[in-house]
Formats: structure tokens, sequence, C-alpha cells
């Protein structure tokens, strides 16, 4: 279970284009709850706490618990709106949630136990298919990570959803197959010729002209003179 995220927002009254601009030239961020088949609340959050808790690993995973005035409402983060060249975040949405809420969500894989696994050890490398996964489960259950065992795992072997301990009444949305999260894959490694020194190439060059000369001496001290060649006829 995820520890629970505590953040002190504010309710606001006015919604609207020009409130929300007014609300981010405060440095705060506008938002709203909404779930549980109740009213909607507007909300706004100091912009420098939401961009820190935004930063957490899984914070979309979260339980969060709002402070509102006197009033602690139970919620998930489920939206954010980004500026799309200055990346501030404009807007955020929480779902309130209750005791008995289903959600669904992805939540991170953690890989474990690297230094036991002999396939690492010969050179391989996790080639990781999924990085989350996405599951159905009760607000109480929400995972904070998934827990993938690479112990005594060796070249060519996979990890499956079906290895990964969930508790009951957390499932995968997928669950038509035993999908992969993770494989071992062999080393790839590009051999690259060491480039010569310019000394040896010259003396490679050197050598290579020296044999041509002596070949070209060779060849012409063979050769028989067209004279003697006549005499030879006579």
């Amino acid at each position: 279970m995820n520890d629970i995220v505590q953040i002190k927002v504010n309710k606001r009254t006015v919604s609207g284009t020009g409130s929300s601009r007014a609300i981010r030239s405060d440095k705060k961020v506008p938002g709203i709850i909404y779930g549980e088949k109740k009213d909607p609340v507007l909300i706004s959050i100091d912009e420098k706490i939401l961009k820190l808790r935004v930063q957490d690993s899984g914070f979309f995973s979260k339980q969060c618990e709002l402070n509102l005035d006197s009033e602690t409402l139970k919620v998930l983060p489920k939206d954010i709106q980004l500026h799309p060249v200055k990346e501030s975040i404009l807007h955020i949405d929480f779902l309130r949630v209750g005791e008995n809420t289903s959600v669904t969500l992805f939540v991170p894989v953690k890989f474990i136990n690297e230094n036991s696994c002999p396939g690492l050890k010969q050179g391989g490398v996790i080639n990781i298919v999924r990085h989350e996964v996405e599951l159905k489960t009760p607000v109480s259950k929400i995972p904070e990570f998934l827990e993938a065992n690479l112990d005594g795992l060796e070249i060519g072997d996979s990890i499956h959803i079906s290895s990964v301990n969930l508790e009951d009444g957390v499932m995968p949305t997928i669950k038509d197959r035993d999908f992969t999260i993770a494989t071992i894959a062999p080393p790839t490694v590009m051999k690259v010729e060491e480039e010569k020194p310019a000394s040896d190439v010259e003396a490679d060059t050197e050598a290579s002209d020296d044999s041509a000369v002596k070949e070209e001496v060779k060849d012409e001290g063979e050769k028989p003179d067209n004279k003697e060649a006549g005499d030879a006829k006579s």
C-alpha cells in the first residue's frame, strides 16, 4: 500500500478562464475534485508544493488526502494539464474515493535481485517490455510498485505477469494472456577494428612500394633483349 500524500488546498467559488488566470498569476494552480456521486469542488493549490508532489515517483498511483479548511478529502490524482511550451501546471483533476472504491491505474515496475541474476552476470541486459502495468484495484490496496524478481534468471528467460505477487482483489486489466514484463537479452557487442597509428600506415606503404619496385626490376631482368632474340633465330 502506498503512503498517503497530504496536500493543503484552498476552496474557490468562481470558475472560468479569467478566474483561472488570476489564480495562476498568484502562483497557484486551479483544480477540481469530483466523483462518488457528489457535487464537484473547485480548489486551488500552491504551485511550488504541487510541482514537488508531481515529481514524486508514482504520484498518479498514490492516494492523497486533501486538507480543505477543516475537512479531509480522500482522492486520487486523475489528470493534469501542462502548458505546451513552458510545461508549467495549468490545471489538475482529483477523483474522490471511498473505502470500497475500485480504480484502474498504471503502477510502475521495480526490478529486484539483480545481483543474483546469472544472466546479467554473464553480460546480459534487461530488456524492459513494460515499465508500468495497468491494474484494477481497490483504493485500499493500491501497490506502490510491482516487484519483478530477477533471481536465478538466465539469458533468454522472461518475466511474466504471473510471476508477480498481487494482493487479493488486485488484477491486471489484460486478462487474456500471461504477458511479458521483461526479458534477459544477450549482450550486443560491436567489434571495431583499431585504427593503425600513422607511422605504421607509412611503414606499410613504403614496404608495399619497395615490393612493387623489386617486382618490376625482376620482370625487366627476365625479359629477353630484342637483338639477342633475333640472333638466336638466325
